[in-house]
């Protein structure tokens, strides 16, 4: 801890010795508040290796006798540990050092007591209680070597009430005119070389306004000291005051960031330098950091017990928090917006891996259909093709026996086969079969779609053992393309007239007589 408190100072005073030379930039700004937002994290860090300084000396002070010299000297101690860290606890100590110093009439142990009561009593909004007890105290009766802790009471005193005034212009501006004039006085009692006497001188410069003097005092005095020196905030606060005169805002920030970051580092919980760039953040829109920085400082006011950077802090919070909470809002309706986006993008691909799906399934519903079609195509090509082979094998064996019978002289007997019409009526049949068969594969439902194109009273009936019978043959023929009535006659074995007889009759038993044979073409095969 100490070697990284010591690696920090060195890196600190570079930079600011940097920064004295050269202005700083809005990415010297942007680095030191990275460093702030790491150093708040760290707090804890800090504020327990100051606990356990305070513990160690609670544990000697209980150890004292209640009249033993050293005991008003660690509860002087004890209170200036709790001093911006926990302000009642500090004035608890210092009011009973002070009560403890009058019992024993140590005159000059009761005015350090009294000077350090007074400075911050305006803390807790005590500001007569403080006036009274610092005019309780008089310069003429103060002995010579307290006369520098006498005026720079006076002048913290002063400072801390005029800024209680800050909103009533008369009081503030009298109570600032105490304070220069008792710090006045104060840089007569102070050694020149001093790093109290050159801070209190360039607070001095910047009350004349004489703002360069102030900065360069300002610098030099930051780079003799380190981040953990509670002047070092001091300092750095007023460099950022300087950079406000000059309208400079990477400096205001710069600034005021690296005070925060020393009174992190002192484990000092009354942090007026992080309520104000807080508050110098939300001016400029970076609500986020302000609402961080703004809560963080009014948690550490609340701890530390310190009532007027509870009220100056509170005042701006709740702007801010508006602020911070129409930013979430903002967050909020662009995270709706980009959830809705996202819903629509997830319903069009949805949509879309249905439509996807669907389509698979229709071309694999068609693929389906296709292989059962051209299985039955296959089928309807073999069962022809057999018929083809079975009339060649007959033709063959009918010339056979045609040719035995000239041969023997027996053409009465070729005459008498050929008149009965058995072989022509044997061989229609087996057409018929392998017909109905090949057909009915194709267009399965045939029957009953023809029936549906009929009067209910004069639908189609097959006797049992039946697939097709003549009219359906004729219907089926007629369905594959075959519309003439001759070629229809020929492959059935019937006269022209018979099937123009079937014709009409189907028409007159039909629904719709003047469509019907066009129905019959839009009868569907197999799906």
């Amino acid at each position: 801890m100490i070697f990284r408190k010591i690696i920090s100072s060195v890196i600190c005073m570079f930079v600011t010795l940097a920064s004295s030379a050269a202005p700083v930039s809005e990415s010297d700004a942007t680095q030191m508040l990275q460093r702030l937002d790491h150093e708040l994290e760290l707090g804890d860090t800090y504020i327990h290796t100051r606990r356990s300084l305070i513990d160690s000396l609670k544990t000697t002070l209980s150890a004292l006798r209640p009249n033993d010299n050293g005991k008003l000297d660690i509860m002087l101690q004890l209170g200036d540990f709790y001093n911006a860290y926990r302000i009642d606890s500090a004035l608890y100590y210092y009011g009973g050092g002070l009560a403890a110093a009058k019992a024993i009439e140590a005159d000059s142990a009761v005015t350090r007591f009294a000077l350090k009561m007074a400075t911050y009593l305006p803390l807790q909004m005590l500001m007569t209680d403080a006036e009274h007890l610092m005019d309780s105290v008089s310069a003429a009766g103060v002995p010579p070597g307290l006369l520098t802790e006498y005026y720079d009471a006076q002048r913290q005193m002063n400072n801390y009430i005029s800024n209680i005034f800050t909103d009533f212009p008369d009081r503030h501006a009298a109570y600032r005119k105490k304070e220069f004039d008792t710090q006045c006085r104060l840089l007569d009692q102070l050694d020149k070389n001093s790093s109290q006497y050159k801070l209190n001188l360039a607070e001095h410069h910047m009350y004349s306004r004489n703002y360069p003097a102030a900065k360069k005092v300002l610098n030099e005095l930051i780079g003799e000291i380190g981040e953990t020196n509670p002047m070092y905030a001091r300092a750095c606060h007023m460099l950022a005051d300087i950079a406000t005169v000059d309208d400079n805002y990477p400096g205001q920030v710069y600034y005021l960031a690296l005070s925060a970051i020393s009174d992190i580092g002192c484990a000092t919980l009354e942090m007026a330098s992080l309520q104000e760039l807080g508050a110098l953040l939300f001016k400029h829109n970076d609500v986020q950091r302000a609402h961080s920085y703004l809560s963080h400082a009014l948690h550490n006011a609340v701890e530390c017990q310190v009532t007027l950077r509870i009220i100056q802090t509170s005042k701006a919070l709740p702007i801010i928090e508006n602020a911070h909470k129409a930013q979430i809002n903002t967050f909020k309706k662009r995270i709706f917006i980009v959830i809705a986006i996202m819903g629509i993008l997830l319903l069009a691909l949805f949509v879309s891996l249905r439509m996807v799906y669907r389509n698979n399934l229709t071309q694999r519903r068609l693929a389906e259909r296709l292989e059962k079609a051209n299985k039955t195509k296959d089928v309807y090509i073999t069962q022809f093709l057999n018929l083809c082979s079975i009339y060649m094998d007959k033709l063959n064996q009918f010339n056979k026996l045609v040719s035995r019978k000239i041969s023997a002289g027996k053409s009465d007997d070729l005459l008498k086969l050929t008149k009965t019409g058995k072989l022509i009526e044997e061989q229609s049949k087996e057409f018929y079969e392998v017909f109905d068969d090949a057909f009915l594969n194709i267009y399965p439902s045939f029957v009953e779609d023809v029936n549906t194109l009929l009067a209910p009273d004069k639908q189609l009936a097959l006797r049992e053992g039946e697939k097709l019978n003549t009219d359906l043959r004729i219907l089926a023929l007629m369905r594959l393309g075959i519309d003439d009535t001759s070629r229809i006659a020929q492959m059935l074995n019937y006269s022209v007239y018979t099937i123009y007889t079937y014709r009409n009759k189907f028409k007159s038993r039909a629904i719709d007589r003047d469509s019907f044979e066009a129905d019959v073409m839009k009868i569907k095969s197999i799906s």
